[in-house]
């Protein structure tokens, strides 16, 4: 090896010297989330607290790593679960399985199942990788359950697989952005994301450009220091 051709093998290395260093203060400072992130699991209630989930099964049988374990059970007259004949009488996500593809919320014929944006927990055993029924259902408030592990921020519950609602029936454009479902207890009737339209509100959705993502992982200088 030449002498040159000895120090052109460190080129990469002394250009990343020079380059500003990209650094956050995590967990305390995180980045912005993709808008159409998919995280944790939600199972959703109706405004009048009855449950979304009518144990079709149909989540269980399109999901391709096999993590959902659904069991219907006939609603009881007198004190009904869900408004339908029967409700998820067992619902179970392995998450050591899962891989968040979203195709159970696809599925789902009454959006029972959406996605939040919180994808940050860990477990200490399997037992808890195993989420139940009883953890996945919202709260009275409608909001998620939160588990010790989980590291919910604000908006992780609020915006959940934003990009459902943003399809429409066969691609017809006529029903772009119009509301096609029913209010989620606590939250009302979600609006929907706006897509290549102009009529869109990014605020009400907590939909965040790509552009304006990337941008903010773009280091900057300011005052001879590196953010």
């Amino acid at each position: 090896m030449t002498l040159p051709g000895f120090f052109g093998g460190f080129k990469v290395t002394l250009k990343q010297v020079l380059e500003p260093r990209v650094t956050n203060e995590y967990p305390k400072q995180k980045a912005p989330k993709q808008p159409r992130l998919h995280g944790r699991h939600v199972l959703n209630r109706y405004e009048d607290g009855l449950e979304k989930c009518i144990g079709c099964e149909l989540c269980a049988a399109v999901c391709p790593a096999d993590c959902i374990y659904v069991r219907g059970l006939d609603n009881p007259p007198d004190d009904p679960v869900s408004p339908g004949e029967r409700y998820g009488f067992v619902y179970e996500i392995n998450y050591l399985r899962c891989i968040h593809c979203d195709m159970c919320v696809e599925a789902c014929p009454t959006e029972a199942i959406t996605e939040s944006k919180m994808f940050e927990f860990s477990f200490t055993n399997r037992a808890d990788a195993i989420y139940t029924k009883r953890e996945l259902v919202v709260g009275d408030d409608g909001r998620p359950q939160q588990l010790p592990w989980e590291d919910w921020r604000e908006g992780d519950d609020r915006h959940t697989s934003a990009w459902m609602r943003a399809t429409s029936p066969s691609g017809n454009a006529a029903y772009e952005g119009e509301v096609q479902w029913s209010g989620e207890l606590g939250y009302g009737i979600r609006p929907a994301e706006g897509g290549q339209v102009g009529e869109r509100d990014d605020k009400a959705t907590g939909s965040i450009p790509l552009r304006q993502v990337a941008r903010s992982k773009i280091p900057r200088r300011s005052g001879g220091s590196v953010r």
